[in-house]
């Protein structure tokens, strides 16, 4: 009975400092979580705030400071150094289309994957020359081709990377032995984060516009480093937002021969106040104010395309609402005089000429052609252009439009 009774104690000693332990490890837990709270945004929102968040004003200002012995890691997106969102340390000047007085450094790129089909190889690359924005650069190449022409392909803002995964995709674009380069605009898809919510490509159109614009030219650079492909035929391909981007490039840039847009944004007093695309912000008012629209000036392809002498092509799309009649009409007419200004009424006419990869055939077809003697710099104005302000191409068997 003594031992029974010994035994009975000792088991109820350890039961009774087992709840102890676990009673003092949930407390610690709980102590960790109050502190990371006290030392990170309250809110659900991606990022910090754009103003200088009030606990974070100084390093000694940080609650890890006011409580010896306690480690508290610095939230994503915030410069350890001076406790400022990333993108508030950046020193770019966005309203030149030269990369100019800007303080961007490349950094060694970083290769993610590789994958290799029968037809085309496709390199992931992640490059850097801005802190806080990481860029996937997608490189996919014909096989069986020595230094190929390239084209850089940027699509609308509200697109992702998911194209570029896309093996039929990247058949298309390299068929007929091109290279193609895909990324992404700044502050859009895999590039938003760490921002306040009330951001976005338009409410910050002249960061997203011109770093964009300056990403072109360190993308022309890493590609001259490589090696992989011919630097004296590079084309460009942009539709909605990556067009007006790619007009600017073009005029940055003449390493960029021939440019291929679909819908390009612009004119931007017209675009910002009528666009549905702007009109969904609750705060659309404030980027037609005159200081809204001052800073964004100097990047308004209106501006820049007269003075392009390249091949280029603008497509429009009456019914495409998202990029209003006025902007088409003053592209249209600030286009010069080589460039191949074809317009059409619906995106079912557009897909009954432009289906099935025959869209990226214009640009590969203008890059072979540099490699020609008598090759022309220049192209024409289309008599759909000339003749009706809209074209309707005719076919009895409409396809649909594959905008992959």
């Amino acid at each position: 009975m003594q031992l029974t009774d010994l035994y009975m104690k000792r088991k109820n000693f350890f039961a009774v400092f087992s709840v102890l332990a676990i009673i003092l490890a949930v407390s610690q837990v709980l102590t960790q979580q109050v502190l990371a709270q006290q030392t990170s945004p309250t809110d659900t929102k991606p990022a910090a705030p754009a103003a200088t968040p009030p606990a974070a004003a100084s390093p000694a200002a940080s609650p890890s400071s006011a409580i010896p012995g306690v480690k508290t890691s610095v939230p994503p997106g915030i410069d350890p150094k001076n406790m400022l969102p990333l993108y508030e340390n950046v020193e770019e000047d966005w309203s030149s289309l030269e990369v100019g007085i800007s303080n961007l450094e490349p950094k060694p790129p970083v290769l993610g994957e590789v994958d290799e089909e029968s037809g085309f190889s496709r390199t992931l690359m992640a490059v850097k020359w801005r802190l806080g924005d990481p860029i996937d650069l997608w490189i996919i190449l014909p096989k069986g081709v020595k230094k190929p022409p390239a084209v850089l392909y940027l699509y609308n803002t509200d697109e992702d990377t998911t194209r570029f995964r896309d093996n039929r995709w990247c058949e298309r674009v390299t068929s007929g032995g091109v290279a193609a380069v895909g990324f992404v605009s700044a502050l859009s898809g895999p590039r938003f984060h760490d921002r306040p919510m009330k951001q976005w490509f338009v409410s910050e159109l002249q960061e997203s516009i011109g770093s964009t614009v300056h990403d072109v030219k360190f993308i022309l650079d890493y590609l001259a480093q490589r090696g992989e492909v011919d630097m004296n035929r590079i084309g460009m391909f942009g539709e909605g937002s990556g067009g007006a981007i790619a007009i600017l490039a073009a005029a940055a840039d003449p390493r960029i021969k021939a440019v291929d847009t679909l819908d390009p944004w612009g004119d931007w007093p017209d675009f910002l106040a009528k666009s549905p695309v702007v009109q969904v912000d609750p705060d659309h008012g404030d980027f037609v104010k005159p200081e809204f629209l001052k800073k964004v000036a100097p990047l308004d392809p209106v501006k820049w395309l007269p003075q392009l002498k390249l091949p280029i092509r603008i497509q429009q799309v009456r019914q495409n609402e998202m990029t209003p009649i006025e902007v088409k009409d003053s592209i249209k007419a600030a286009a010069p005089k080589q460039a191949e200004v074809v317009r059409f009424e619906a995106l079912t006419d557009l897909g009954k000429r432009e289906s099935h990869g025959i869209l990226f055939q214009w640009i590969k077809n203008r890059l072979q052609e540099l490699n020609k003697p008598d090759a022309k710099a220049g192209a024409r104005v289309t008599a759909a252009a000339e003749k009706t302000p809209y074209s309707k191409v005719e076919n009895d068997r409409p396809q649909e439009l594959e905008m992959k």
